[in-house]
């Protein structure tokens, strides 16, 4: 299926998807008050992304070299982490929930304190990715709704303040001039840019994993970067996840960090790691 907007069945431009975003949340804030949501209510909702009271697999924690360790953050987008952006209505839930631009800022900071290598993994998307003939819903997402997008690989037109630039507060220590900002990353994983790349040269086999989104970009950064031979700590309450009818991707990405990843940590233990 082409990404041609006449071969969609319910095509949304930017502006829509911004409204339909709102529009979702405000329907949920009308449900809760319907049915009656209390505090209580809501810590029960929260108490399904507790960890386990006992694991059955085993945890070997990671010995963190800071000579050898990297802060690699995904995504750190407006599109994705900004209530002007056209992800708000089905992230915006979670990114609260999580305090997600919060603790990664705090991450940052931390990063850019310790002296470890901090790279950013971002996601754009040219006029020729938009000739595409197929892909999956997620990508459909995106491309309709031009996530991402920029006018062309070789121009900054447009760009800032845009879907596709990084977080205002987050501009200090990305734009340092130190920062690796990696070409980017066109579905999900890290296949298709330099990232990998440019940790090894720089002596990189340990990586602190934070970004967006849950269960679609980090999680597939996370599996690629391990069959890659990096040791891979993800932090868990620096990322959030979409909350649709398909299911809630910050649980199903949870429940897989801890099958998959080397750690799972909060911000508060990895702050304490780069101290």
């Amino acid at each position: 299926m082409k990404y041609d907007k006449s071969n969609e069945k319910s095509p949304l431009n930017r502006r829509e998807a911004i409204n339909t975003g709102a529009k979702i949340a405000a329907l949920g804030a009308l449900g809760a008050v319907a049915v009656g949501t209390s505090v209580n209510a809501e810590q029960s909702d929260m108490d399904k992304y507790k960890d386990p009271s006992k694991y059955a697999l085993p945890r070997v924690p990671m010995k963190f070299d800071k000579k050898r360790l990297a802060l690699v953050v995904i995504d750190p987008q407006v599109d994705f982490l900004s209530p002007k952006g056209v992800g708000w209505g089905a992230f915006g839930a979670s990114l609260k929930e999580q305090n997600t631009v919060e603790h990664l800022l705090s991450l940052f900071k931390g990063a850019k304190a310790a002296d470890i290598i901090v790279a950013v993994s971002p996601h754009f998307y040219y006029p020729t990715d938009h000739k595409w003939e197929f892909g999956g819903p997620g990508e459909h997402f995106m491309h309709n709704t031009g996530m991402f997008d920029r006018k062309g690989a070789f121009t900054m037109e447009g760009f800032e303040g845009s879907g596709a630039d990084f977080m205002p507060e987050f501009k200090p220590y990305i734009l340092d001039n130190k920062t690796i900002i990696a070409s980017p990353h066109k579905i999900f994983g890290n296949q298709t840019n330099d990232l990998a790349l440019q940790l090894r040269k720089r002596g990189v086999s340990q990586i602190l994993l934070c970004g967006m989104a849950a269960n679609l970009c980090v999680e597939s950064h996370l599996r690629n970067l391990q069959e890659e031979g990096f040791e891979v700590a993800v932090i868990k309450d620096a990322t959030a996840g979409a909350k649709l009818p398909e299911g809630d991707g910050y649980l199903a990405a949870l429940i897989n960090y801890r099958y998959l990843a080397s750690e799972v940590l909060t911000t508060k233990q990895a702050l304490k790691i780069l101290a």
